[in-house]
């Protein structure tokens, strides 16, 4: 299995990115996402998934272990396949991925082309608890979005990890930020469950 290639970038466009390495050129399907993190680089290393099928040898990549992961989430869905998926990740971030699973969110997935409210649903029933750990390293993304400091979204994702419901776990963080800003990590979380 292949789990990261580095080299080169030869080709790039918003689907495909070519990496030379070590005199092999990879075709490598990519998220919009990705290609923007690639942009106006001469050099790339990329989380790879391999799709291997009858009739082809399909690689994608990814700037992050994290879009990588979620990616694999969303292709275990019924329905959604690699092209689906990498639609999804197109569309919207990682974090605003996640956080419309955990937050149930089917207008913002219906929004993306190709999912359905059918779609939309199953993605949410089926990822709803698996979405919890992704997206450690991207909480400063995720804190921007919701207006919430890094510590208070790792709090955040601490305690949805326990099983506390995502609204009311962010209800109680913000309350408890907006008191005491300062707190770090671990006293944010030993008063929410205090508070819940």
């Amino acid at each position: 299995m292949i789990e990261y290639i580095t080299g080169n970038i030869t080709e790039l466009s918003p689907t495909l990115a070519v990496v030379e390495a070590n005199g092999v050129g990879y075709g490598i399907n990519i998220t919009l996402s990705t290609y923007s993190a690639l942009e106006g680089k001469q050099s790339a290393k990329l989380y790879v998934y391999e799709a291997i099928r009858e009739d082809a040898y399909v690689l994608y990549g990814f700037a992050s272990k994290e879009e990588r992961q979620m990616f694999l989430l969303l292709i275990s869905v019924s329905g959604v396949g690699a092209g689906t998926a990498r639609m999804i990740l197109s569309s919207v971030s990682t974090a605003e991925l996640r956080d419309a699973v955990l937050l149930g969110n089917e207008v913002l997935l219906k929004g993306i082309k190709g999912i359905g409210l059918k779609t939309a649903q199953r993605i949410i029933i089926d990822l709803k608890d698996k979405v919890a750990g992704v997206d450690a390293g991207t909480a400063t993304g995720q804190a921007k979005a919701n207006g919430m400091s890094a510590t208070a979204e790792e709090a955040v994702q601490a305690l949805v990890m326990l099983g506390f419901t995502p609204a009311a776990v962010r209800k109680t963080v913000q309350k408890i930020c907006s008191d005491s800003p300062a707190l770090s990590v671990e006293q944010i979380i030993k008063q929410s469950l205090k508070m819940m």
